[in-house]
């Protein structure tokens, strides 16, 4: 591999655009949401999302794990968000309900995990990756971890070839993180019975969002205004009033309250109209 093709793509934090080139931050783009109350609690915090300040925490996770670099850590135990979608689906995995989740990886593209600490070693710390490249020293811990990537020459991202990939390694239960409601509708049509969550769904249209909704098991908020919109009279259960998930089947419901039955946070649970949201909201939504 050569230096020109070390190349990662990141939209994340305030849904802007990060290049990292060679474990370098080389590009930010101007972000779109200016607050967000999950930054805030970043484990490098970000009070003002400007550009200066989504560089400095993107340089914190690439010397803290490695992130974008062939030193990228791929276990870890810890919850960073209650309910975000790798916290379910490692959770899924732990409680039986899960066996497999098709995510994407920096430096390994889309991957199949089987084990709970893989999944949130990986997606607990990474969200938003649009592109990557290939690193064997990733990849080689992956699969010392029992998991399996879909691409090693190229780290190719693909949702709907890697739940072919974990349906061939005999997995059932299948979750699968999708971005766009084009790989979701795909998934539901050749693999109905996988367990989909709309991630990353920022500056979806109506159509896109109302599409997500209705082929995804959950779908996360973040600072969408249009998932707000299309989960109404739809969702079973919201975990979660700043940046919600959404359960939009009894799947996705069961996975939720068992996570809250087995949890040992106190809870609040009230029967309400959905979505319920808390003053403090993404700003703006898109």
């Amino acid at each position: 591999m050569t230096q020109g093709n070390d190349e990662h793509v990141i939209e994340a934090i305030g849904q802007c655009r990060i290049v990292i080139h060679n474990g370098k931050v080389v590009e930010v783009g101007e972000p779109l949401i200016r607050d967000c109350p999950l930054a805030k609690k970043f484990a490098y915090p970000i009070p003002d999302i400007t550009k200066e300040s989504v560089k400095a925490n993107i340089e914190h996770r690439i010397k803290a794990f490695g992130m974008c670099t062939p030193d990228r850590e791929v276990i870890d135990n810890r919850e960073f968000v209650g309910f975000g979608a790798s916290e379910l689906i490692s959770f899924g995995i732990l409680a039986g309900l899960l066996d497999a989740a098709v995510i994407a990886c920096d430096g390994a593209g889309t991957v199949v995990a089987t084990k709970p600490a893989l999944v949130q070693g990986i997606g607990g710390r990474m969200s938003g990756l649009a592109s990557t490249c290939p690193y064997p020293q990733v990849m080689d811990r992956i699969e010392k971890e029992g998991g399996f990537v879909l691409d090693r020459k190229l780290a190719t991202m693909d949702a709907v070839a890697g739940v072919a990939l974990a349906a061939s390694k005999g997995f059932k239960k299948i979750a699968v993180t999708v971005a766009g409601p084009g790989a979701a509708m795909m998934i539901r049509k050749i693999h109905p019975d996988s367990f989909i969550v709309g991630v990353h769904v920022t500056g979806l249209t109506k159509q896109e969002a109302l599409d997500l909704v209705a082929a995804s098991d959950l779908v996360t908020s973040c600072a969408s205004k249009t998932i707000r919109e299309a989960v109404a009279q739809k969702a079973l259960v919201q975990a979660g009033v700043a940046i919600p998930v959404f359960a939009m089947t009894p799947r996705g419901k069961e996975l939720i309250i068992e996570k809250i039955r087995q949890g040992k946070e106190p809870v609040l649970i009230k029967p309400t109209k959905l979505p319920a949201l808390a003053d403090q909201q993404p700003g703006p939504l898109v």
